[in-house]
């Protein structure tokens, strides 16, 4: 079998601070009738549109794929190890956490046992929009308790001011909260395990509140010292292109590339990667095909996929992301 990329597609997810409309990222959704929060492009139940799997969903083909297609030293054990996702709020998030891998081993194994550390990639955002993100230094254990029963937990959260293009770095213990005005894409592990501290006291259309999780939210969450927060960024240009190492941590490693010309690259790296197109169009060209690319897909590259041509219609940005092998 010739590999070459191929493309999942998206599963669009109900949120209660989610945007009626997804333009232009996905311009046929538009006056929807409830608010989609969240675009999952690497879900378990996301299905390959082409290819040898087409129809196929992800969690289902994952563990049977080869080193072919995986690499060496990927684990297989368990979920597709990225989560990638759109996030399109429209009202504030919950204020929450995410534990660690200890903590949802013993904890939350019902729940899929694994912990979240996440980061997000600014697509867009409006004059203003902001996330918060990290206790403030001089917020202990009690005076948060005391802030969630008086309603001003966000408060406590440091406010971290975005425009497009910026990254933002969320390990898990991190406190965190996402404003309204704004298009992320996310990068995690495949993992749903949120606590939320507080609400805003929402209710749901069916008129209740959603749950908090205040003492496991206690449990794991970092006080004092940071560790998230706004990305360096480390951009290597040429005539031609850019490209950005933007996340680098245990679970997941994530670059930018910008292009407006056709470029000839090699891949180093002996694990699959995903691309995530968030500008232009074009094809990516490959020893067995070529593919079409636009905004707001997911393609899975093979790892034995080594060289590959990007011909860009018009300039073009894409995420790369990819795991670290865990054996040899």
């Amino acid at each position: 079998m010739n590999l070459r990329p191929v493309r999942l597609e998206p599963q669009f997810v109900p949120r209660i601070w989610g945007a009626r409309s997804l333009a232009p990222l996905f311009p046929e959704k538009k006056s929807l009738t409830e608010p989609i929060g969240e675009a999952w492009l690497t879900g378990d139940e996301c299905k390959f549109a082409d290819g040898p799997f087409a129809g196929q969903m992800l969690g289902e083909v994952w563990p049977k794929l080869t080193e072919d297609w995986i690499g060496r030293g990927v684990r297989r054990d368990g979920p597709f190890p990225m989560l990638v996702k759109f996030l399109f709020p429209e009202d504030k998030l919950s204020v929450q956490v995410h534990p660690d891998d200890a903590y949802a081993r013993e904890h939350e194994a019902a729940a899929g046992g694994v912990g979240k550390t996440e980061m997000w990639y600014v697509v867009s955002a409006r004059a203003g929009a902001e996330v918060r993100v990290g206790m403030k230094p001089e917020v202990d254990r009690e005076q948060f308790r005391r802030a969630i029963a008086e309603g001003t937990a966000e408060d406590c959260v440091a406010a971290v001011p975005v425009r497009a293009g910026d990254a933002i770095f969320v390990p898990a213990g991190t406190v965190h909260t996402i404003g309204p005005g704004m298009v992320l894409c996310e990068i995690q592990q495949n993992s749903d395990i949120t606590f939320r501290v507080f609400d805003y006291n929402r209710v749901t259309a069916e008129g209740k509140t959603r749950e908090l999780h205040i003492e496991k939210a206690m449990d794991v969450i970092r006080f004092g010292e940071q560790q998230g927060g706004k990305a360096a960024q480390s951009p290597e240009k040429t005539a031609s292109s850019e490209m950005n190492m933007v996340v680098q941590c245990p679970y997941f490693n994530v670059a930018k590339s910008v292009f407006a010309h056709r470029e000839y690259r090699t891949r180093r790296k002996s694990v699959f990667e995903l691309l995530i197109v968030l500008e232009g169009r074009g094809k990516i060209e490959v020893p067995g095909g070529a593919v079409e690319y636009e905004p707001a897909q997911a393609w899975f590259v093979p790892a034995s996929v080594r060289d590959c041509v990007f011909a860009p219609e018009k300039r073009s940005v894409m995420l790369h992301a990819w795991v670290l092998a865990v054996d040899k």
